[in-house]
């Protein structure tokens, strides 16, 4: 019997704390590209990041499974998190390739908008795509300009698929900077990543030049 590949996404990102903007984003793409499960993927030591995130591994994780717990078509791949060595993107995806995605699975990496226009920049973007369509999150005044793109990199020719979002302007870093100054979280948050962040005292100490 033929097996039928799968569709999958992977959504990378610090996902410190995960919020609403992340699920309904993933949840778009679910949809637009019919995939049959979006992974969220934590990073662990992302290149483009100062030296770590505010909160550990497992905390990031935990807030994850509390958030995607209601929606049987999400799941976590914690290979980067788990890792001690810097991420990049390339070699994560290769490694998925060789030990979980062996079946013809269609892999798309879902990105922002704002980040294809120096995807060109990232270590080894050939071999992201040798791996992985992108899936490019476009939201109101993001312009997608796949020429240029295209001219940098002459590969990403029909491996880019644009996912048309809502501008929704919840970011984790205000998100942790509401809780460092006692304000409210409710609604950018799920109500359990919430009583997690309250529960474990997190970003309460962060600092004002944490990365964004």
């Amino acid at each position: 019997m033929v097996r039928i590949a799968s569709r999958v996404g992977i959504f990378g990102g610090t996902f410190d704390p995960p919020h609403l903007g992340h699920l309904i984003v993933a949840e778009l793409a679910r949809d637009a590209l019919q995939l049959d499960t979006v992974y969220f993927m934590p990073a662990g030591k992302p290149p483009h990041k100062y030296r770590s995130a505010p909160s550990a591994g497992r905390h990031r994780v935990a807030m994850l499974e509390r958030a995607i717990a209601d929606n049987p078509a999400f799941d976590i791949l914690t290979i980067e998190v788990e890792s001690e060595r810097i991420s990049y993107t390339a070699d994560t995806l290769e490694t998925l390739r060789r030990t979980m995605f062996t079946h013809g699975e269609t892999l798309y990496f879902i990105m922002g908008g704002d980040s294809l226009a120096y995807f060109h920049t990232w270590r080894d973007p050939q071999r992201i795509l040798r791996q992985a369509h992108l899936a490019v999150i476009a939201r109101p005044g993001w312009t997608i300009d796949l020429e240029t793109l295209e001219t940098h990199l002459p590969e990403a020719r029909g491996r880019v698929e644009i996912v048309n979002a809502p501008l929704i302007e919840i970011s984790s870093s205000d998100i942790r900077r509401r809780v460092r100054e006692g304000r409210t979280i409710r609604y950018f948050v799920p109500d359990s990543v919430a009583e997690y962040i309250y529960t474990h005292h997190l970003y309460v100490n962060v600092p004002t030049t944490e990365y964004v």
